[in-house]
């Protein structure tokens, strides 16, 4: 199985993915999942599938029809699907047909029918669900790891400009260079400034504090009444909204979810906390500043309708 999506929706597919049997080992989906992660994922991802209840889901950049549903419009979404051991070759090619399908893909369509079961319990589960199956911890839990990953990529690019700098006050390039080809001298390089997360951790410690008092206080559903029951659906569901802004991302106002985007330069390719991360790589520092201060605004606003669904259980 492979899947990404909003994070508030981890858990609830990691739940389904435990109730779907894998047609070829007999396991669940979830159990097949985690074995293939620690044998064959990164280091980090090795670690987490060993100690972590949940997988960790993807996160959705471009390319399906889930595009304006998360990023423009702020609806929670997801993207289930099955592959091989590899990636294949033959993506939206004359070469896709039914005939590779059956010979190459899935002859007995075992793994049609699991996608089918799959996509089809989290739809039934939704639709028929008391209480829809949001969870923020988990969401919480990846936003603070994509503002690690942004604090590293600053303090990488920082080193990297140190480091060509001095080589080139110590005269390092013109020592290695070859006298028989064309050498042109290389230039200072910006250096990132050191930026203040603080807003950004601030919002992010809250937003935790928010997610485990929701958690807590579920424990109360059974005291709800129906009228109750309607406006905590309400706000579960539009809590994604709360991480769009109105004016998008820059030089792309169409993108509006200030967690997930499709990168500038990479099409399908995601790009999390895309503000921030991307203005970083781009060496516009202020920008950068401009997006922990714009994602920690949405993550406030975030907290607060979780505030409101505990307010809510209370």
């Amino acid at each position: 199985m492979g899947a990404s999506g909003s994070h508030t929706l981890e858990k609830f597919i990691n739940e389904v993915g435990r109730d779907v049997v894998d047609p070829e080992k007999g396991t669940s989906i979830i159990d097949r999942l985690r074995s293939r992660t620690i044998v064959a994922g990164s280091p980090a991802a090795k670690q987490e599938a060993r100690s972590r209840a949940d997988l960790r889901i993807g996160a959705l950049g471009s390319g399906s029809d889930y595009t304006p549903f998360i990023q423009h419009l702020g609806i929670a979404s997801l993207n289930l699907g099955f592959g091989g051991e590899d990636s294949g070759g033959d993506y939206h090619t004359i070469y896709d047909s039914y005939d590779n399908y059956i010979r190459f893909k899935d002859g007995e369509f075992i793994y049609g029918v699991a996608l089918a079961k799959t996509a089809g319990r989290s739809i039934l589960r939704f639709a028929n669900a008391e209480v829809l199956p949001f969870d923020f911890n988990n969401f919480s839990n990846t936003v603070q790891m994509y503002t690690t990953e942004v604090k590293k990529e600053l303090e990488a690019s920082r080193s990297k400009a140190e480091e060509h700098n001095k080589w080139i006050t110590e005269s390092r390039y013109d020592a290695v260079a070859d006298p028989k080809k064309l050498y042109i001298k290389p230039v200072s390089a910006p250096v990132a400034p050191y930026m203040n997360f603080a807003p950004l951790e601030n919002a992010l410690a809250a937003l935790e504090k928010s997610a485990a008092a929701y958690a807590k206080a579920s424990a109360n559903l059974s005291n709800l009444s129906g009228k109750h029951l309607s406006q905590l659906n309400e706000i579960l569901y539009k809590t994604e909204r709360s991480l769009i802004h109105s004016d998008g991302l820059p030089r792309r106002p169409w993108y509006k979810h200030q967690i997930y985007a499709p990168g500038f330069y990479t099409g399908y390719g995601v790009k999390t906390l895309p503000m921030i991360r991307e203005a970083i790589e781009q060496r516009n520092w202020e920008e950068a500043e401009q997006g922990i201060t714009r994602v920690s605004e949405n993550l406030k606003k975030f907290s607060l309708q979780i505030d409101k669904a505990t307010e809510l259980l209370k």
